[in-house]
């Protein structure tokens, strides 16, 4: 066998082969190895950081070059020259649509925009200071109930229909959450607009006639949506693929997604760089917060990545998006101190050893502040784009004979084999 793993259980002499295919070993190969009477061997990996859960031709990522592709076409290319809805399109499908496929996707997305008038009271039902990701993630799972078609999950045009309903109405749901926290009333979907434009129209729209935002920002936002499609094997993602691994609807699915993008660690990162340019508070005071970093007292958000030992290619469209951004809105006063911060850290040994360099989230809440974003607000405008890559996935999930359900192994650690005691005697 020449893809092969030869090991030697030092424990018993024996000998084993194991297959290597694309990189990996299969972990239950390894339960071969093993003591006479006892389980086999088993691998112990948290956070999955070196355990392949799935195949996928969705994503591809190579952290070390930092690239980035969407079924093989790169992230550059898809932000400069594509659509939202045509980057979903290619997810969700695996190749870009023709003129005639991108106008009905588009017009199915755009009839399916509004929502069942009882969902808009169930928002409505929320505490005005309900977090927008809280009524984000309830709504979508509540959307289970008012199709309950979506269990039928074997049936392809069952399937599409409810990818179609979920990509439509996320801007939706979005919105309303939005506008509830504002206590503003909400704006119906106007399917006159493109996808991102009724997005900002239902976020923004208030007395006036029709609303058309500026083309500059549109395109911002598109832009934003475009980089937050998709990005592998993320947390989120494996959240969507083990619930799916049950069998259950898109919607429930896609509801524990958001539940783990809500998580500080995963869609909040942005909001958390805010903070820190506030907290440096001027341009002069950056060498000083960098020395703070090195020493151990003060944290770097916005810088390194799990995956991406290298520049984030999604940073460097976002900071080019930036410009646009601040050509209507007026330039966001923390930006000076942003590019400073960058600066500097590109140029100190310290940040160059460690490869840490700025990621998506680092200018990201410099936009959705600047198009007047509260904070709990960025985390939704990154599950609206990803539910096209939740999707994606979880359709490729089902489609995949290799996959069961979820149900990884543990190590136990607690005690075995005690007797019970009445209570009167503990």
């Amino acid at each position: 066998m020449t893809d092969s793993l030869s090991i030697r259980d030092n424990r018993t002499g024996r000998d084993y082969e194991i297959a290597i295919t694309d990189g990996t070993i299969r972990a239950a190969d390894l339960k071969q190895i093993a003591l006479d009477g006892e389980p086999g061997l088993a691998t112990y990996d948290p956070g999955f950081v070196n355990t392949a859960s799935c195949r996928s031709a969705i994503t591809y990522i190579d952290g070390d070059a930092g690239v980035l592709e969407y079924r093989g076409y790169p992230i550059e290319q898809l932000a400069e020259s594509s659509s939202y809805l045509e980057v979903a399109y290619l997810l969700l499908n695996g190749e870009l649509p023709t003129s005639d496929e991108l106008a009905g996707w588009t017009h199915e997305v755009t009839h399916h925009t509004f929502l069942h008038e009882n969902l808009k009271q169930f928002i409505q039902g929320f505490r005005y200071d309900a977090h927008p990701m809280g009524m984000l993630m309830a709504s979508v799972s509540a959307l289970s109930t008012y199709y309950p078609d979506a269990r039928e999950i074997a049936d392809p045009e069952n399937r599409r229909l409810q990818i179609t309903r979920l990509v439509a109405k996320m801007p939706t749901l979005g919105a309303f959450a939005y506008r509830h926290g504002q206590g503003k009333p909400y704006v119906y979907p106007d399917n006159d607009l493109s996808y991102t434009a009724n997005f900002l129209a239902m976020l923004f729209k208030m007395s006036e006639q029709k609303y058309n935002a500026d083309e500059r920002l549109i395109k911002a936002l598109e832009v934003l949506f475009i980089l937050h499609a998709d990005h592998e094997q993320n947390c989120s993602t494996n959240a969507v693929r083990s619930v799916g691994s049950s069998q259950v609807d898109p919607y429930s699915a896609v509801a524990a997604g958001i539940g783990a993008l809500y998580g500080p660690l995963h869609g909040g990162a942005n909001e958390a760089v805010l903070k820190m340019l506030r907290r440096i508070g001027t341009v002069d005071k950056v060498g000083e917060f960098i020395e703070g970093v090195k020493a151990g007292k003060e944290k770097l958000m916005g810088f390194g990545h799990r995956v991406y030992k290298n520049y984030d290619p999604r940073a460097t469209i976002i900071k080019k998006a930036c410009d646009d951004v601040f050509a209507v809105t007026g330039v966001n006063p923390l930006l000076k101190i942003a590019m400073e911060l960058e600066k500097i850290a590109l140029e100190d040994e310290y940040f160059i050893s460690r490869k840490l360099y700025p990621n998506v989230d680092f200018y990201s809440g410099l936009i959705y502040e600047a198009l007047q974003f509260p904070p709990e607000m960025f985390t939704v405008l990154f599950a609206i784009p990803r539910t096209s890559g939740w999707l994606a996935q979880w359709q490729e999930l089902l489609m995949d004979k290799d996959q069961k359900i979820a149900r990884p192994k543990q190590i136990y650690t607690g005690a075995r084999t005690r007797d019970f005691i009445p209570i009167e005697k503990r």
